[in-house]
């Protein structure tokens, strides 16, 4: 098999001693018996990108491993250097259930540590949210987790965090990104200095699961908490090092944990993908709830960012909740709390994103308070919290299964999220409801509303041609109609310019740039066509809504509203 030269070259810099024996003998044998296998591994460098770098593990330019992150971690060591001339430097570390975590981990604090740098590693794996909350907590300058989220097995990733406990966003992104790609290899210091690293875990545990009771609890009744039957799942991950412990303090007796799915294990082996946004992912746990006749079923992805939530629906069956639903159920509870509490003043937001469902603008406005809208991801909703400190954060989400409440942490956080959503049906169980007609009835007062996503996969060269030319065609050549309605509004994220057809008028987008483009209808649907960062995939997300005048409406405009979305699909040949 030919091998481009470039590979090649890349190939021998890594047969020098700058490498360990073992990453050599490795390389060696893939020349032999995996030519394949080397190419990929060594055709392109990992890119760290926005939020951290994300990918195989493996020996390699194109791979996680010591090399490819202790260059991360010098070229940060170096940003932080610049930017805290005449500080001392403070790094908190966590990691995940994956494959190599805590030696990788290890790795990182070892470099930072060769630099002169702070660093607190936590002794054992961790939640993300936790890492978040102990970057605040300890008053670090970054905070660094080992973790590829719902990722396959074989993958593993390194996010960063800055100072106020969220993910970097510009310009720190790009200006970590230049100062990595300034580096060789040569460049890592991986002598480490242990009197700088110092193994946390109780300590912060225990502050941790004190500032999630504080965040997440609101006045539920002791025999509420004691006659709500739970079930969770950490789904191999490392949310059992939290949840259990936090249920316990807040008071839920009744908590029956999927045993099988307890113990932390990169392999995950009782699913197909640990991702809680998947039906697939929770069938144990959903099991279990209909042997015991639970009330509620909760589960977290590997890295406890992202939370599911299973209810029973009005036939009594374990009903899977999607996001946006999960997101409106507690902020809508959130704001009618903090509402009893006088606490609403006018200052106060909730934050979401552009693709998740816009009930919750009206939401916002029912309560008399602002919903901040940013890019997909959560280091937007933690970047409103930084960017207006004058105004008061309350909570918020996104659609892919997301939930932050309060702002000790500045992440998606599962831990808190399941602690409020176990209040929320607790509460609901005590008033003789459920969580699902807690939700009927916000539909009834708001209206209506549904969400569907489609990813298309195109492959290849090929594919990401045509998914440009996707974008480039509504972009150019905006469509005028869908499915028999106007268009009554475009906003095009990549120019930062939207156009209203109605007034004929344009107006600026005062949102980072993005290749997202959103088609608003007369009949109050959106579309939104965003292509896949890390995929060759393009996302389009529908909302449709209508108003209905009881809950006995609800099975009806649910069929209407389904054939709505199913007709925008086909006007648009999607399908």
């Amino acid at each position: 098999m030919h091998i481009e030269k470039a590979i090649l070259d890349q190939v021998n810099i890594w047969l020098t001693p700058t490498f360990d024996q073992e990453t050599q003998e490795a390389i060696k044998e893939m020349m032999t018996s995996a030519p394949k296998e080397l190419e990929d591994s060594f055709y392109k460098n990992l890119e760290f990108g926005t939020g951290g770098m994300r990918g195989v593990m493996g020996v390699g330019t194109n791979r996680i491993n010591k090399y490819t992150l202790g260059q991360n971690t010098q070229g940060l060591s170096n940003y932080l250097k610049q930017c805290f001339p005449n500080e001392e430097i403070k790094v908190a570390i966590a990691y995940d259930c994956r494959h190599n975590s805590d030696t990788l981990a290890k790795v990182v604090a070892d470099v930072f540590s060769a630099n002169g740098i702070k660093v607190y590693l936590f002794s054992e794996l961790r939640p993300t949210p936790e890492l978040s909350f102990a970057v605040r907590h300890l008053a670090c300058h970054v905070g660094i987790v080992l973790t590829a989220s719902h990722n396959p097995p074989e993958y593993n990733g390194y996010k960063v965090y800055w100072q106020d406990g969220g993910q970097i966003v510009p310009p720190q992104d790009k200006e970590i990104i230049q100062a990595i790609e300034a580096l060789a290899y040569t460049d890592i210091n991986f002598n480490a200095n242990n009197d700088l690293i110092e193994y946390i875990d109780k300590d912060i545990d225990e502050a941790f699961v004190k500032s999630t009771i504080e965040n997440a609890s609101f006045n539920t009744p002791a025999y509420a908490k004691e006659n709500l039957k739970i079930v969770y799942t950490s789904l191999h991950g490392t949310s059992i090092k939290a949840v259990p412990a936090v249920l316990d303090a807040a008071g839920y007796t009744d908590v029956n944990i999927v045993e099988a799915q307890a113990i932390p294990d990169g392999n995950f082996p009782t699913v197909k993908s640990p991702n809680p946004e998947e039906p697939e992912a929770l069938t144990m746990a959903m099991e279990l709830a209909e042997n015991i006749q639970a009330d509620i079923v909760v589960g977290t992805d590997p890295d406890s960012d992202r939370l599911g939530v299973a209810v029973r629906n009005n036939e009594g069956k374990m009903t899977l909740l999607n996001g946006n639903q999960t997101m409106v159920i507690m902020t809508a509870f959130l704001l009618e709390q903090w509402l009893k509490a006088d606490k609403i003043t006018g200052n106060e937001f909730i934050g979401s994103t552009i693709v998740s469902t816009p009930m919750m603008l009206d939401l916002a406005e029912a309560y008399g308070v602002e919903c901040k809208v940013g890019l997909t991801g959560f280091k937007w909703i933690a970047k409103f919290i930084k960017d207006f400190p004058e105004q008061t954060f309350i909570g918020g989400g996104e659609e892919s299964f997301g939930f932050m409440v309060g702002d000790a942490v500045r992440d998606k956080d599962a831990v808190g999220a399941i602690l409020l959503v176990c209040e929320i049906a607790a509460q609901a169980k005590a008033e003789g409801q459920t969580l699902y007609q807690k939700l009927e009835q916000l539909y009834v007062d708001f209206g209506f509303y549904k969400e569907h996503l489609i990813s298309i996969t195109k492959k290849g060269m090929d594919g990401a041609v045509e998914i440009q030319q996707m974008m480039k065609d509504l972009r150019e050549n905006p469509l005028e109609e869908i499915n028999g309605n106007r268009v009554v509004c475009v906003e095009d994220y990549q120019t930062s310019k939207g156009k209203d057809f109605m007034n004929n008028e344009e107006f600026g987008i005062n949102i980072p740039k993005s290749n997202v483009l959103i088609y608003y209808l007369e009949d109050g649907s959106k579309i939104c066509a965003r292509p896949s960062g890390t995929e060759p995939k393009i996302k389009f997300y529908f909302s449709v809504n209508c108003a209905i005048e009881s809950v006995e409406d609800i099975a009806v405009a649910e069929l209407q509203l389904d054939e709505k979305i199913k007709n925008i699909i086909n006007d648009m040949q999607l399908n």
